[in-house]
């Protein structure tokens, strides 16, 4: 698959380079049409191995829980204390020893854990239930695998229904996994067919009945035919509206759009959604695909067709974590450029952004900046409040409990920190449904005067927000009275209440745009500049 990602990686940047060529804006230099072309090409060729070692001139990024297949394939680790996080695969109890088939997603086998038949917590581990288990690596002989962890502290992370799982341990037809899709990747057939890294490449879905984000901004999916229903239909309404008073209405039947899918579908705005209910089985995925807004906007910096990279992983307990993942990607992405293109770059820093190759030194060698929403509010307000001539004069008021605007954001990123800056622990109120609750403050930090949730934005400069991201609310109880207090259907959201039900762990993720992301590490910062083909508002040409 590797090989296999990179040859796809170089054809498209030669498609893309063809397609720049002959279809760019007219007053963008030929050159640079080219070079966007091609520098496109690396930046897909190096997001799409996210797990390989993501490494970076100035650390060597780990991530924070270790994986059995990792674990398997590390003779060192062997008489070791190791920490594993899984799903109970299947459970055997003796008189003085249960034994656990844990599996977290990544490795076919899994791994056996031998823990007290006395403990405590042994009648409550279940088929599915979710664990951190700490323990020796230790050798056994005459078994399918060579080793097993002896377990000596064991912690629940989420339980499950046993009345209600559809999965057990004998061999499911796959007419009853196709019924629980949110739940099959769990299994030894489905967990092998998406199997490839330890960040797994995932393709979710472009027709979705959801929308992720709950802006009301997603295209509905209509063919001709459905068209035609709902256009009857208005008429068949209309006319038993004007139907005389007497007459008997209720004789009349109400008219019912015939839909495709039997119900309303629209393009995907996010395959977070749908990502999650795969990381739920296999830990670490991450998608890249063409994600879709209705915004009416005109906008340079919003298409209605862009791409999204887009990572979940489980067992992250802190919202740090995410940022440590997010923050090392985009520096071993840059990274990569600045090696692999410098002709291309070098190109960008002398005709579209003076300084641009040592602004991409700086993403790679130096630490991002961190803040807390509050504290981005309070550094705003001050620096309008100087009253010096540069001053800035905001078009939209800064004030708590407001979203930052793109104006407040390049600020934050461009003149305050003058690099990267994560914005950290936005109030509640203006984010979506599955956003965890934040952490207590730490002893120290600008205490927020209401509600926040554990999420981030990355905020660079000259684009302003690059990476959205957010621990998911793991407690079934806390987000299903989310999704109420939204106003989203309950039944709708079942199967992603589901992943909550069986076994949750505490999980996270993000997104970001690609061609934002093109955009600040080519200075080009007209979005239309950086797709082949742009689509935006009253557009789509070809």
């Amino acid at each position: 698959m590797r090989r296999a990602t990179a040859v796809f990686s170089r054809a498209a940047a030669r498609v893309l380079g063809h397609a720049r060529l002959a279809h760019a804006r007219t007053h963008t230099l030929p050159h640079a049409r080219h070079t966007c072309a091609a520098l496109r090409g690396h930046a897909l060729q190096a997001l799409c191995p996210l797990s390989r070692g993501v490494v970076t001139r100035a650390s060597q990024y780990s991530f924070p829980a270790r994986t059995i297949r990792s674990l398997l394939a590390d003779p060192a680790a062997l008489g070791t204390q190791v920490t594993v996080n899984g799903w109970v695969r299947s459970l055997r109890r003796q008189k003085s020893a249960a034994f656990v088939d844990l599996d977290d997603g990544s490795a076919l086998a899994g791994l056996q854990v031998v823990m007290d038949g006395d403990s405590p917590l042994a009648p409550s581990i279940k088929t599915g239930t979710a664990l951190r288990i700490s323990g020796t690596l230790v050798h056994v002989s005459g078994k399918k695998q060579a080793v097993e962890v002896a377990a000596t502290d064991i912690v629940i992370l989420g339980d499950c229904d046993s009345g209600t799982y559809p999965l057990h341990k004998a061999r499911l037809p796959l007419d009853h996994l196709r019924e629980n899709q949110h739940l099959r990747s769990r299994t030894r057939t489905f967990g092998a067919i998406w199997r490839a890294h330890e960040f797994m490449l995932v393709s979710t879905p472009i027709l979705t009945s959801h929308d992720c984000e709950g802006g009301g901004e997603a295209f509905r999916v209509l063919t001709d035919e459905t068209l035609k229903s709902h256009v009857d239909c208005a008429v068949a309404s209309a006319m038993r509206d004007a139907a005389p008073q007497d007459g008997d209405k209720n004789a009349m039947p109400l008219a019912v759009p015939q839909e495709f899918f039997g119900k309303p579908v629209y393009a995907t705005v996010s395959g977070q959604l749908h990502a999650e209910f795969l990381a739920s089985a296999l830990s670490r995925v991450y998608t890249l695909g063409p994600t879709f807004r209705a915004e009416k906007s005109q906008s340079t910096r919003h298409l209605a067709e862009f791409w999204m990279l887009e990572a979940e992983a489980c067992f992250l307990t802190d919202v740090s974590q995410l940022l440590d993942l997010a923050e090392a990607k985009i520096k071993h992405v840059v990274g990569h450029l600045l090696d692999a293109v410098p002709a291309d770059l070098a190109f960008f820093d002398e005709f579209v952004e003076r300084g641009l190759i040592a602004k991409l030194e700086r993403v790679r060698d130096e630490p991002f900046a961190r803040v807390t929403y509050t504290e981005a509010v309070s550094l705003l307000q001050q620096t309008a409040a100087r009253g010096a001539k540069d001053a800035p004069s905001w078009e939209f008021p800064v004030k708590w409990g407001l979203p930052l605007q793109s104006e407040h954001e390049k600020h934050l990123a461009q003149e305050i920190f003058g690099k990267p800056v994560f914005v950290t622990d936005y109030p509640k109120e203006f984010k979506p449904f599955y956003m965890k609750a934040s952490a207590a403050a730490a002893a120290g930090a600008t205490s927020a005067p209401g509600e926040t949730v554990a999420c981030t934005d990355l905020l660079v400069p000259k684009i302003g927000e690059l990476v959205g991201g957010s621990l998911r609310e793991d407690r079934l109880d806390v987000l299903r009275r989310r999704v109420t207090e939204c106003g989203l259907s309950e039944e709708e959201y079942q199967w992603y209440l589901d992943l909550r039900r069986y076994g949750s762990v505490p999980h996270g993720g993000y997104g970001m745009g690609f061609e934002r992301f093109l955009g600040f590490v080519t200075g080009v910062t007209n979005l239309r500049d950086l797709i082949p083909a742009p689509r935006y508002f009253e557009n789509c040409r070809y």
